[in-house]
């Protein structure tokens, strides 16, 4: 998750949270890990011929990977810091791509080699929109969010991450003690203890949740991309939608698009399409409001400056 910064109030320009590895890492120690990660994958012997630095990621340093065989991407961190992220965001991008809705780099695979981490992807190369990009993103998410969890419960069997910070995904019977409890909760707590909130905003909060029930239409649980904003998306190389950077679960279908409302990036068609293929309740404006309570509280934790603020004139509209 990276962030658009406030200044004077306002959310202009681009920023990413960097919370990266020294550039010093000796890439030449972990490409025979990348190499056997290829290998395994493919099931044929692979050389690399060359690793090339990708920016603009956030959180993690990315390499684009040149092989005798072909293109991939491959993003690395600390293993220590960072249990797990791999891993769960590998299962996340295999749901989206079981889906079938929406175009995700498919995983080649993942490990770990001298204390970083190592997720191996498809490589997307991107292209200009073709003619009915935007409709054909909204058909897809519609489709997508229509994908229900077996158990029919909020949550998934795996925690994960959302940017830099854990995500817990503990299985709840309904939204709002989900919403609740893994989501607000955990991340005002994160803020109380690193001294970003005080007993106000916890009164705020307390005060607010009688309310939730009134934002969010009963529905089963939608499988989410999870973190949804307008860099978490591109363009593939036929000029199809293509997500990327998933924090997967079964929630409410308003969190995937109050996040892509939060700092724009979304053409009006995408809006469009997705309600003519899964319709939406007349209250789902003020919906996405609530729904993104939850990015906010995370960039308060990340980024701090005036997301709190934010996160104050909102809850005190609504309570």
């Amino acid at each position: 998750m990276c962030s658009p910064p406030f200044h004077g109030g306002l959310m202009s320009g681009m920023a990413c949270f960097k919370n990266k590895n020294p550039k010093s890492m000796p890439l030449n120690n972990l490409q025979d890990k990348i190499a056997d990660i290829i290998t395994r994958s493919l099931g044929a012997h692979v050389t690399i011929t060359g690793l090339r630095p990708i920016g603009g990621g956030c959180i993690n340093d990315a390499q684009q990977v040149e092989t005798d065989r072909g293109r991939f991407f491959m993003k690395y961190n600390s293993a220590s810091r960072y249990p797990g992220m791999f891993e769960a965001e590998a299962r996340g991008l295999q749901l989206l791509e079981d889906a079938g809705y929406l175009k995700v780099p498919a995983v080649v695979g993942h490990g770990e080699a001298n204390n970083y981490s190592i997720l191996v992807l498809e490589y997307l190369a991107s292209a200009t929109q073709k003619t009915g990009f935007w409709q054909e993103f909204g058909e897809g998410l519609a489709r997508m969010h229509q994908q229900q969890p077996g158990d029919g419960r909020f949550g998934l069997d795996q925690d994960n991450y959302i940017g830099s910070l854990p995500q817990g995904n503990r299985t709840h019977d309904d939204w709002i003690s989900f919403f609740i409890s893994e989501r607000l909760e955990a991340q005002l707590k994160l803020a109380r203890d690193h001294g970003r909130a005080g007993k106000e905003l916890s009164a705020m909060f307390e005060k607010f949740y009688r309310f939730l029930p009134d934002f969010f239409p009963e529905e089963p649980p939608s499988l989410l991309h999870g973190d949804l904003w307008s860099g978490n998306y591109m363009t593939g190389e036929e000029g199809e939608p293509a997500i990327i950077d998933p924090a997967v679960y079964y929630g409410h279908r308003y969190m995937d698009l109050g996040m892509s409302k939060l700092f724009g990036g979304f053409s009006t068609a995408f809006y469009e399409s997705y309600h003519a293929h899964y319709p939406l309740d007349k209250g789902w404006q003020e919906g996405i409001e609530i729904a993104n309570l939850y990015p906010l509280m995370v960039h308060v934790n990340l980024f701090g400056g005036g997301y709190l603020g934010q996160v104050k004139r909102s809850l005190r509209r609504f309570v």
